[in-house]
């Protein structure tokens, strides 16, 4: 990944980040080809404080073939994104451009145990389900028939992450009037990842004066 260095978080927010988002794009190397897909993980960390990414896919998927304990895999985890236009900033000559946030995790992967998937697949529900205003939903709920028939249709995968990398991209390289002028005007967009990307510049910032509430066209005055 390429982060000039002042999109560059530090490694803790990097892995807080992917943490909290859970979902990502998992993508290996098949020696003819990049082979990828979109997966919901857990994160743990061993014993000397390294990243463990829990996750699983079909048992028909290529993957499967791949995780041997020594090739290397990326899990790719992506945040809101956003389009920026030229005509919301408060001085002249700028340029369009996407703001959004990025992280990828890297490290070796390999197939995990009936007993280390059944555990996974534990924790994995756990983590979703506790953000549910609802009693938690479990394996347990399943007759164990039907509960084994599932499991025998996965595979699950551990990734030990020895790279972490990140690029969140909010204005940062801009003065103080442009990064005000623009996310006043993504937070006025109907699109919910350009109010959240409005949000995370209003947080880097907050000492400025965003006027939210302003008439449209006076909110850089």
């Amino acid at each position: 990944m390429y982060v000039p260095p002042q999109f560059q978080p530090d490694r803790s927010t990097c892995l807080a980040f992917a943490a909290a988002r859970g979902f990502g794009t998992v993508c290996a190397w098949d020696g003819d080809k990049p082979v990828a897909a979109p997966v919901p993980f857990c994160m743990d960390f061993s014993s000397n404080g390294t990243p463990l990414l829990s996750f699983h896919v079909a048992r028909g998927n290529p993957l499967t073939r791949l995780g041997n304990g020594r090739a290397r895999w990326l899990m790719a985890v992506n945040g809101d994104d956003a389009y920026v236009s030229p005509d919301w900033y408060a001085s002249p000559n700028q340029v369009p451009t996407w703001l959004y946030q990025s992280v990828h995790l890297t490290g070796a992967a390999a197939v995990m145990s009936d007993v280390e998937l059944a555990a996974h697949l534990d924790g994995l529900s756990a983590t979703f389900e506790s953000c549910l205003p609802k009693p938690h939903w479990t394996l347990a709920k399943m007759p164990a028939g039907r509960r084994e028939a599932m499991k025998q249709a996965i595979v699950g995968v551990m990734l030990r992450v020895d790279v972490v990398e990140g690029s969140f991209k909010l204005n940062q390289h801009k003065s103080d009037a442009d990064h005000e002028a623009v996310a006043v005007a993504l937070a006025r967009q109907g699109d919910p990842a350009a109010q959240a990307i409005a949000s995370q510049m209003i947080a880097l910032r907050p000492q400025l004066d965003y006027r939210l509430n302003a008439p449209v066209g006076e909110a850089a005055l």
